[in-house]
């Protein structure tokens, strides 16, 4: 199946679609939504990414996150993604959105309208090890901490994240 994003203006109105790596490849801004989920003790679950992903494969980043397909609502693609990555099912709410661009070393672009959705949840994930290679969850102090220490081990969209939330 060919995987298609929805290309965005900056006021993330839809303004077409493309095939996902093409609008890597082109650093077309497109909509795309992060989830950041949290236990009773206020720990975030992170996730560290596959080794076989295009792009920032072994990064830690947040609980979840992806692009919603066309035709699909944005909370709609977070939940369907939060099942398959992380085999989570739970209430998810808006929390704000955010628009960056970073490029990577093999080329590719990220050029996203980000939308950010938070929820509560206290089991363990049952991950999808195609998606995710690990998951811990951390303090939101002692996540900052070791941002500072070891950014590089970090996504670039998820350290923009954890700065304009926390």
């Amino acid at each position: 199946m060919i995987e298609e994003v929805i290309l965005v203006d900056e006021f993330d109105n839809s303004i077409g679609t493309m095939e996902k790596l093409e609008a890597h490849q082109k650093g077309v801004l497109h909509r795309a939504f992060s989830i950041f989920l949290f236990n009773k003790q206020g720990e975030l679950l992170i996730q560290r990414r596959s080794l076989i992903k295009y792009h920032s494969a072994g990064l830690w980043t947040n609980t979840c996150c992806s692009h919603p397909r066309p035709n699909e609502k944005t909370l709609d693609a977070a939940k369907r993604r939060l099942k398959e990555e992380m085999g989570i099912e739970t209430e998810l709410t808006y929390k704000t959105h955010f628009t960056y661009k970073a490029k990577f070393e093999n080329n590719l672009t990220e050029f996203e309208f980000d939308h950010i959705f938070t929820g509560i949840y206290t089991k363990s994930p049952e991950i999808n090890l195609e998606e995710v290679d690990d998951f811990n969850w951390i303090s939101l102090p002692d996540l900052k901490e070791k941002i500072k220490i070891n950014p590089e081990t970090f996504t670039v969209w998820f350290k923009i994240a954890v700065e304009k939330l926390f």
